[in-house]
């Protein structure tokens, strides 16, 4: 495998995947504010196990992230005052923004889970055998 995950790394992961799971459950629940603070919560605390305080520290104040920072700040505002809809939308756009630079690194650990690989690289396969000629 080319990342090595500690046990610190792969709480962080789960704690990630926690915060997508009550994300999905808050918006399927009319945007419950509750789950989606709690969400919220799961989230940063993930990706602090996973980056550390240092780096994530610097991911969010670097001069480039600003408007990504200010973005997801706007976005925990807006749920707190129960304006749901408008925070995941602000908080959204704030994830694209700050973590951008992080897809490819992403995709490639995705591509090496074994079932979840085999599923996401099923499109590439189909559509590289329908370039192919005959």
């Amino acid at each position: 495998m080319a990342y090595e995950l500690t046990e610190q790394k792969k709480i962080g992961l789960g704690l990630i995947g926690f915060g997508f799971f009550f994300s999905f459950l808050a918006v399927v629940l009319f945007f419950d504010r509750g789950l989606l603070a709690l969400a919220n919560i799961f989230f940063l605390a993930g990706v602090v196990l996973l980056l550390s305080w240092r780096s994530t520290l610097q991911l969010f104040t670097t001069k480039a992230n600003y408007k990504g920072s200010v973005c997801f700040l706007l976005g925990l505002f807006f749920i707190f005052v129960r304006w749901p809809i408008v925070g995941i939308i602000f908080e959204i756009y704030a994830c694209v923004v700050l973590f951008g630079g992080f897809w490819s690194s992403v995709k490639v650990f995705l591509y090496q889970i074994p079932v979840l690989g085999l599923i996401l690289q099923f499109p590439v396969m189909v559509l590289d055998r329908l370039r192919r000629p005959g």
